[in-house]
């Protein structure tokens, strides 16, 4: 299980160096119930790998700084055995016998579908026995099942629309943190076509009607606090 928050699912460090792809993979393994963690250089993901727990290392090999194979011989030299797989455009024979010599335990050649992605993720779980869930526990009083978009109230269950459910993970996620309407607009929607300010205000609205108006602080003129 991941550290922190309860029922979230794998926990994933992301190095990729593209923006695009690293936007689009972190937004596809999100819906999916994980919680990632991005970088974009080598140093940044063993400082990351180092000081804290992940249920998996997604790592590209050609990013700045630290390559993706000398990165994992670092992190398997002490001894961290934290499943890896690497994604990579180098997919000669040789690459990927480096790749699995540096510590890999599977490697995924660019391009790939997300589908073929979550295909090794799983596989991964089940030889690992990582154990997950998509019921996240939000206070002693709520838990959200992000597979039916519903917060569970005791017995009672209160549907949510599936983008009120992405805003209400999001903020669960950085709970205690001022989040401005920006980040949490740009973090929620990506590439879609971004609503209103007045529309998110809306969904807020709809989740303090059923968590109680204590649990966002509005910070006038900035964004929100979730508690």
């Amino acid at each position: 299980m991941i550290q922190g928050i309860k029922g979230v699912g794998m926990r994933v460090l992301l190095l990729e160096d593209d923006t695009i792809l690293h936007e689009i993979i972190t937004e596809y393994l999100t819906k999916l119930g994980c919680n990632v963690v991005g970088v974009y250089d080598g140093e940044a993901a063993l400082d990351k790998a180092m000081a804290e727990k992940f249920d998996l290392l997604l790592l590209d090999v050609n990013v700045p700084g630290i390559g993706g194979y000398e990165l994992l011989e670092s992190i398997r030299n002490v001894h961290d055995m934290t499943p890896a797989i690497f994604i990579t455009s180098r997919n000669s024979g040789l690459d990927v016998e480096k790749g699995f010599e540096a510590g890999a335990d599977d490697y995924l050649k660019k391009p790939f579908d997300l589908v073929e992605l979550k295909a090794r993720i799983d596989n991964i779980r089940r030889r690992f026995h990582i154990e997950t869930n998509t019921v996240l526990q939000i206070d002693a009083k709520h838990r959200f099942d992000m597979q039916t978009n519903e917060i569970i109230t005791g017995d009672k269950r209160h549907q949510l629309s599936h983008k009120e459910g992405e805003v209400l993970v999001y903020f669960v996620q950085n709970a205690g943190r001022v989040i401005s309407f920006e980040e949490i607009l740009n973090s929620v929607w990506s590439y879609e076509n971004t609503p209103s300010i007045a529309t998110l205000r809306t969904y807020i609205k709809n989740l303090r009607r059923i968590l109680g108006e204590e649990s966002f602080t509005n910070i006038k003129g900035v964004g929100y606090r979730f508690h």
